[in-house]
């Protein structure tokens, strides 16, 4: 009788409540490692290594992935994901490091004269306080970071509504600068509660900015439904390099860094490669979600050549810093802009039929094209959109001219082309259930 016979046997044995006569059990030998399968009383399968004959670097190696990286890489998780996991240790590393010569330099400032292990102890400490106050104020910008995660993490810019200025937020950038003011304290040892707390309230932002954007770059890699998985090890593998960090944080405030002279030329250059290595992590994320920036791409790639770009094919085409830049081969779209900047009070009703069944406006002008979604808008509504203004200024390279017949053309030829249009992007692996506009500003009739 063959073993699988006998598997079944044994629980059609189970599944009728009568007790086994046998225990199943077999031996199976795969990369020179021996495991024993058993079928347990109760049905379930038990497995038990019974011999490993690999070499010791080889069951280390396989140790290691199965600690820090999700089960059944590299086919579980998108293309990228080893290189952010190596700039995401770099980056945990610089930062420990660094965190103990800003500790170590506050405690100066104050008059006191810690050890190196003194400081890291109190390092956890002195992360309250003004932190906390940022870390409140980010927080109310949680919309714009689902819009542009990546951006989000290096350097983020946002308006303030009714302002004549814009505030520039830079989590990773702030996060050095608030470092790089506490290692500097010691120089102005009377003003140590003002740079202290502005450079607590300088990475308190920037922690919040780092933690809103994590799930998002980690459901990027999930590719079979293992975000806990990813995010259980992602984590892992900070904690085993902030601990390394830290360690040689230690052993640089005891021998180069116990001068002023030793932490101004080490913490720049830890700074910079900090920075570097956020950068990399971000351009190696194929973020899937639909946002201006990404859409815009994706319309323009289809127009000019026909054909779909995956998210791994864009991430490095993606500007990180300035994403709102207008493409011209996707019709120069600007997204977000309130309806009554954009549609004067005597032209709304034309333009609500323009397109009636849609549930976007487009103002298409000389320089760009406004588009309002409206409150319950799609990714769809939004490519369907985006690609009519593509379309349109395509067709006015030839007649030189704007008009509302190039606009109703060029919706013609969006729905003849959007059925395959959207399956291929589907089939891309885009997720086109939603558009993160970023911005708040839609309209509803």
């Amino acid at each position: 009788m063959q073993i699988l016979d006998k598997i079944k046997m044994q629980i059609k044995d189970i599944a009728d409540g009568r007790p086994p006569k046998l225990p199943i059990s077999w031996v199976e030998i795969s990369n020179s490692v021996s495991r024993q399968y058993q079928f347990e009383t109760d049905g379930k399968l038990s497995v038990k290594m019974v011999d490993d004959s690999r070499p010791v670097p080889q069951r280390m190696a396989e140790s290691f992935l199965n600690k820090f990286f999700p089960s059944g890489y590299p086919y579980s998780v998108n293309e990228g994901y080893l290189r952010y996991t190596q700039f995401r240790a770099l980056q945990h590393f610089t930062s420990a490091a660094l965190s103990v010569l800003s500790t170590q330099s506050l405690l100066f400032a104050a008059g006191l004269r810690p050890t190196p292990a003194q400081a890291t102890a109190v390092s956890w400490i002195l992360r309250d306080g003004m932190q906390h106050v940022g870390k409140l104020i980010c927080s109310n910008l949680g919309a714009r970071m689902d819009s542009e995660p990546k951006r989000w993490r290096i350097l983020g810019l946002y308006d303030v509504p009714g302002a004549l200025f814009y505030a520039v937020i830079l989590p990773d950038v702030l996060y050095d600068l608030g470092t790089g003011l506490e290692v500097m304290s010691p120089l102005c040892p009377h003003l140590f509660l003002e740079v202290a707390g502005l450079g607590n309230f300088a990475k308190g932002m920037a922690v919040v900015a780092a933690r809103a954007t994590r799930l998002p770059i980690y459901s990027s890699f999930a590719k079979e439904g293992n975000l806990s998985d990813l995010f259980a090890k992602g984590e892992a593998i900070s904690t085993l390099f902030n601990v390394l960090g830290l360690g040689t944080g230690i052993h640089l405030a005891s021998t180069i860094c116990s001068s002023m002279q030793g932490k101004l030329v080490v913490a720049p250059l830890l700074s910079v490669i900090h920075v570097y290595s956020v950068v990399e992590e971000m351009r190696a994320a194929p973020v899937n979600t639909l946002n201006p920036q990404r859409t815009a791409m994706i319309v323009a790639d289809f127009v000019k050549t026909g054909k779909i770009s995956s998210p791994a094919d864009l991430r490095y085409r993606e500007d990180l810093l300035f994403p709102g830049r207008l493409i011209e081969d996707a019709g120069k779209v600007k997204v977000g802009r309130s309806l009554h900047e954009v549609v004067r009070p005597s032209n709304l009703q034309q333009f609500k039929e323009t397109f009636p069944e849609e549930k976007f406006l487009l103002n298409h002008g000389s320089r760009w094209t406004d588009m309002i979604l409206e409150h319950n808008a799609t990714g769809e509504d939004a490519l369907r959109g985006w690609l009519v203004a593509a379309y349109a200024s395509d067709m006015e390279r030839l007649v030189h001219e704007p008009s509302v017949d190039i606009l109703l053309e060029a919706y013609d030829k969006m729905n003849y082309a959007f059925s395959p249009f959207l399956a291929e992007l589907q089939a891309k692996g885009w997720h086109t259930d939603r558009f993160l506009d970023g911005t708040g500003n839609r309209f509803a009739f």
